[in-house]
C-alpha cells in the first residue's frame, strides 16, 4: 500500500474523531505530558544519588528529593489512566459512529451485492475489523506519539548528561530499527494471509450453520468438517508465522539492551581505573541514570514495530470497510414524489432487464394491471415471474422500458414511499429471533397490539398465536424455528394486512405448506386481496381459480393472458403447464 493511499485512509478515518475533539486533545495532552515526565524522572533520581547521597549527604534533601520522584511517579500514574481512558473513549464513540455508518449503507445496498458478497464476510467487516481500527485510537497512534516523543527526550537527556556515554550506549541502536523493519515486513505479511483466513473461517461457519439440514442430508458431515480443517489449518500457519516472527525478534531487542547495559558498565570500569574513591562515586548517579534511561529506550523501540503492525492492520482493515462505503451498488433513490396515488393502473412498458450481461430475463414486457384486479403471473421455473417483483420493488433496476403506477414512472417515486405502498409475502418467510408482534409490525411504533389482533383474526391466526406460552408476546427463536411453515406464512400474511398496502404481492406463498395451513391462507389471501391490486404468483395453478386474470410468462414475455376457463379453452401454454402439474400430482398422490 503507498504512502499516499495509507494517509487517505488514516485522514479519511480521523474525520469521524471531529465529534469528539475534547476526548482526543485530553488523550493527546496526557500523552505528551507522560513521554515528557517520564525521562526527566530518571536524571532526578541520578542527581538525587550524585549530590545529597554520595557527596553532601544530605538526609533532608534525599527525602524531599524522592518525595519528589514519588510524586512524579504518582503523577506519570493519573496521566496514564487519563490517557488511557480518553484514548479508549474516542476509539468506541468512533467505532460506534462507524459501525452504525456502515450498517445503514448495508441496508441501502441492493440485493445483488448480497448475492455476490458471502455473509461471512459482511460480518467480517461490521466485528472483527471495526476491533483492530479500535486499536487504532486506543493503543495505535497515541502510543507511537509517545513513544517517539518520549525517545527524542530520552536521547536529549542522554547527550545533555555525558556525550560520549550516550554515543557508547546508543552503538546497537541502528542494528535495532534494521531488526525492528524486518519483523514489521514480515507481521505485515502474516497479518494479510491471518486476514484472508479469518474471512474465510467467518464465511465457512455462516453458511454451513445456515444450511446444516442440507448438509446431514446429504451425508457431507466429514466432507464438509476436512474442508473446514483445511482452512482452519491456514488460519493456524498465519498465526504461527506471526508467533515465529515475535520469538525471534523480542529476545533479538532484548539481547541489544544488554549489549548497551553491559557497553555502559565496561565504561564505567574504564572511567573508574586510576581514579579515587571520590571520583569514582560521583559516576554512581550518572551511571545508574543511564541505566534507567537504556530501559526506556528500549522498551518503545521494540514497541514500535508491534504499534505500527497495529496501525498496518487498522489501514488494511479501515480500506476493506470504507470499500463497503465507496460501494455504489446502492439503489440510487433519486425519486422525489411522495404524494402519489397508488389508486391507478399498473403498467409495464417495454421492460428488459437481465442479471447477468447478454442473459435477458425479461425481454420487452409489455402488461397492464388494472386497479383492485387480481391478477396471477404463471409460468415455468425461470420464466421472469419472481424477477418481475423484485423490479417492481426496485430491489433491482431494469435497464430499459418503463414501469409506470399510473403516468408516474416508478424511479421518479421516493423509494421510502414506494415501498410504503407495496406489501410481499414469499414463499420462504424471514422472520427475526424477537416476539410474535415485533416481527408481525417490524418495530413500527404506530401500529398497536390492538391492530396486529385484529389483523390475526381476520386472517385466521389469532387462534394459533393465542395457543402459544406468552401469545403475541412468545419469542419465535432465529428464523422462527419454533414454528411451522403454514405458521410463519400466516405471520408474513398478518404483516402485510396491518401495515394496509396499494398494492400487494404473494409469490409462491402457498407452495410450502400443509392442506390445513392452505386453506387458512387462502381465506388470508381473499381478506388481503379485497379492495387492492394484486398479483400473485403461484406454484400450485389449482389455486388460482379466484384470480380475475392469468398471464403466462415464458422467458420473460407475456405469451397469454386471460380467465382460467378461457387459458383452458384455448390449449396453450398455461393448458400444457396445467395438465402437466396435474399428473405430477396425481402420480405423487399414488405414491
Amino acid at each position: 500500500m503507498s504512502q499516499k493511499l495509507q494517509y487517505s485512509l488514516f485522514k479519511r478515518l480521523f474525520s469521524f474523531a471531529k465529534p469528539y475533539k475534547t476526548y482526543l486533545v485530553v488523550a493527546v495532552s496526557a500523552t505528551i505530558f507522560l513521554a515528557a515526565l517520564s525521562p526527566s524522572r530518571p536524571y532526578v533520581i541520578g542527581e538525587l544519588i550524585d549530590r545529597y547521597l554520595l557527596k553532601d549527604k544530605d538526609p533532608n534533601m534525599l527525602l524531599l528529593g524522592s518525595l519528589l520522584v514519588l510524586i512524579m511517579l504518582l503523577f506519570e500514574a493519573v496521566l496514564q489512566v487519563v490517557g488511557t481512558y480518553f484514548s479508549n473513549l474516542l476509539a468506541q464513540s468512533v467505532i460506534r459512529d462507524l459501525r452504525q455508518k456502515v450498517i445503514r449503507h448495508f441496508m441501502k445496498l441492493r440485493v445483488s451485492y448480497f448475492d455476490k458478497n458471502p455473509v461471512g464476510a459482511m460480518v467480517t467487516r461490521v466485528v472483527s475489523d471495526m476491533e483492530a481500527i479500535t486499536e487504532v485510537f486506543s493503543s495505535g497512534m497515541m502510543d507511537i506519539a509517545a513513544d517517539l516523543l518520549s525517545l527524542i527526550l530520552i536521547v536529549l537527556f542522554m547527550f545533555l548528561t555525558d556525550w560520549q556515554l550516550a554515543l557508547m550506549t546508543l552503538i546497537p541502536v541502528p542494528l535495532l530499527i534494521w531488526a525492528t523493519r524486518i519483523f514489521a515486513k514480515a507481521m505485515k505479511s502474516s497479518f494479510q494471509q491471518e486476514r484472508q483466513a479469518v474471512t474465510k473461517l467467518n464465511t465457512f461457519v455462516q453458511e454451513r450453520l445456515t444450511g446444516m439440514s442440507l448438509v446431514q442430508l446429504f451425508n457431507r458431515q466429514q466432507q464438509e468438517a476436512h474442508h473446514f480443517e483445511q482452512i482452519n489449518s491456514e488460519h493456524r500457519a498465519a498465526h504461527i508465522k506471526a508467533v515465529w516472527a515475535n520469538s525471534i525478534f523480542f529476545p533479538f531487542v532484548e539481547l541489544l539492551s544488554s549489549l548497551s547495559i553491559a557497553s555502559l558498565l565496561v565504561w564505567g570500569a574504564l572511567q573508574a581505573a586510576g581514579k579515587s574513591e571520590q571520583e569514582v562515586s560521583n559516576m554512581f548517579g550518572e551511571l545508574f541514570a543511564f541505566v534507567f534511561w537504556i530501559s526506556q529506550l528500549y522498551r518503545p523501540i521494540r514497541m514500535l514495530a508491534d504499534k505500527f503492525n497495529i496501525l498496518q492492520r487498522g489501514t488494511v482493515r479501515a480500506e476493506r470497510i470504507f470499500a463497503v462505503l465507496d460501494e455504489q451498488t446502492d439503489v440510487q433513490d433519486k425519486g422525489h414524489l411522495t404524494d402519489v396515488d397508488f389508486n391507478q393502473n399498473l403498467r409495464f412498458q417495454g421492460v428488459n432487464f437481465s442479471y447477468v450481461e447478454g442473459q435477458p430475463v425479461i425481454t420487452d414486457l409489455n402488461l397492464e394491471i388494472q386497479y383492485g384486479q387480481t391478477v396471477a403471473i404463471v409460468g415455468a421455473t425461470g420464466s421472469g415471474k419472481t424477477t418481475l417483483v423484485n423490479l417492481l420493488g426496485r430491489f433491482y433496476e431494469h435497464q430499459s422500458g418503463q414501469i409506470l403506477i399510473g403516468a408516474v414512472p416508478i424511479e421518479a417515486i421516493e423509494l421510502q414511499t414506494l415501498r410504503k405502498n407495496i406489501a410481499i409475502v414469499l414463499q420462504d418467510v424471514f422472520l427475526f429471533s424477537d416476539t410474535v408482534f415485533n416481527n408481525i409490525t417490524l418495530g413500527d411504533p404506530s401500529i398497536t397490539l390492538e391492530q396486529v389482533m385484529n389483523a390475526a383474526k381476520e386472517v385466521g391466526a389469532h387462534d394459533f398465536i393465542s395457543a402459544l406460552p406468552d401469545q403475541y408476546d412468545h419469542k419465535i427463536g432465529e428464523r422462527g424455528g419454533t414454528l411451522s411453515t403454514g405458521q410463519r406464512q400466516l405471520l408474513a400474511f398478518i404483516r402485510a394486512y396491518v401495515y394496509q398496502p396499494s398494492l400487494l404481492i404473494l409469490d409462491e406463498a402457498t407452495s410450502s405448506v400443509d392442506s390445513e395451513s392452505e386453506f387458512m391462507i387462502q381465506r388470508a389471501t381473499e381478506k388481503l386481496t379485497a379492495g387492492r391490486t394484486s398479483i400473485v404468483i403461484a406454484h400450485r395453478l389449482s389455486t388460482l381459480h379466484r384470480a380475475d386474470r392469468l398471464v403466462v410468462l415464458d422467458r420473460g414475455k407475456v405469451v397469454e393472458e386471460g380467465t382460467h376457463d378461457a387459458l383452458m379453452a384455448q390449449e396453450g401454454a398455461y393448458y400444457n403447464l396445467y395438465q402437466a402439474q396435474a399428473r405430477n400430482q396425481l402420480m405423487e398422490d399414488v405414491a
